[in-house]
């Protein structure tokens, strides 16, 4: 009988076939339910799957500890929160992710929120769409000082699109001790209190942990200079969105940008909602073709080499 694969990332194998290619050529059976994903279906069925490549939907432990044919879980993307590794480890079940392969394409976006923040781009496009020619007033992203908590992958990537602007780059990342040399001309790491207090633009790229959790919350957005931006790529609930509205609301913080939030989809009351200089997208910073693709790649490579007992990608546990 042939080993059994559930897919239920959406985005798995949309931009070609090749990674469903390269499972079904192992003789792997293939489910793909991403499209048409329900958390209820889910956990009935996923116990009956000997490998899942999983998207950013719940996977609750209980649920885990009925997988007792699982060998392998591979994280369609890079974050681990919703997965729990503990209880992986101890059923013996292999967890792979695919960091990095997305960094550009989050880096890019970034960079584009910083910018459409700075120009007040989307209020613009919003007032001419409406049928109002009407300027706006924006700030120069040019020469101004960036603060990056965490300088992983996408960190990096982004720290290299804002040398191109000339800016002036801090850096808080308690695992990293000393800056590559590529960036010693323009990264300085430094303490959280200090990039409140100097950066003009604020961007996310850590984990959501417990560490973490609130990281950047009402008494920290009160230490940032009137008129600072904060973008958050990474997960939600690292920015208290409660705290946010209120500094944003209060004219403290000028603009932010959410491609994530603490409940995904976010709520439609949600009061971050009504703020027109809070652009918020869907969770889309991996979105472009070219990082679906490795991504896609990765997981289904790690799948077939885990059910052929060869070496893995980026293993986990």
């Amino acid at each position: 009988m042939s080993k059994k694969v559930l897919i239920t990332s959406r985005s798995f194998g949309s931009i070609s076939s090749t990674p469903v290619d390269i499972l079904e050529n192992a003789g792997l059976e293939v489910v793909h339910k991403g499209k048409d994903f329900n958390q209820e279906e889910f956990e009935k069925i996923v116990p009956e799957f000997d490998a899942l490549i999983i998207g950013a939907h719940p996977f609750p432990e209980e649920v885990m500890a009925k997988c007792s044919k699982m060998q392998i879980i591979c994280k369609h993307g890079a974050g681990l929160d919703n997965i729990h590794l503990d209880k992986a480890k101890e059923m013996g079940i292999t967890v792979c992710n695919a960091p990095g392969t997305n960094s550009n394409a989050v880096a890019d976006l970034a960079m584009s929120f910083m910018l459409a923040c700075a120009r007040k781009i989307v209020i613009a496009d919003k007032n001419v769409h409406a049928g109002t020619w009407k300027t706006v007033t924006g700030v120069d992203v040019y020469a101004k000082t960036l603060g990056l908590f965490g300088f992983g992958a996408i960190a990096k990537n982004v720290a290299r699109r804002a040398h191109g602007f000339s800016m002036k780059v801090l850096a808080y990342d308690p695992y990293v001790k000393e800056v590559p040399e590529e960036f010693k001309e323009y990264v300085t790491l430094c303490d959280k209190e200090e990039i409140f207090k100097t950066c003009d633009f604020l961007s996310v790229h850590m984990p959501l942990t417990d560490e973490t959790r609130d990281m950047v919350s009402a008494k920290e957005m009160n230490m940032m200079k009137e008129g600072s931006i904060i973008i958050n790529t990474a997960r939600g609930g690292i920015v208290n969105e409660k705290d946010l509205y209120e500094a944003v609301s209060s004219g403290h913080i000028a603009a932010a940008a959410l491609d994530v939030s603490e409940k995904e989809p976010m709520d439609a009351e949600n009061p971050l909602r009504t703020l027109e200089n809070v652009i918020i997208t869907p969770h889309i910073g991996m979105y472009s073709k070219e990082a679906i693709e490795a991504v896609s790649v990765i997981c289904a490579k790690n799948v077939v080499a885990k059910v052929q007992g060869e070496e893995l990608q980026f293993q986990v546990v």
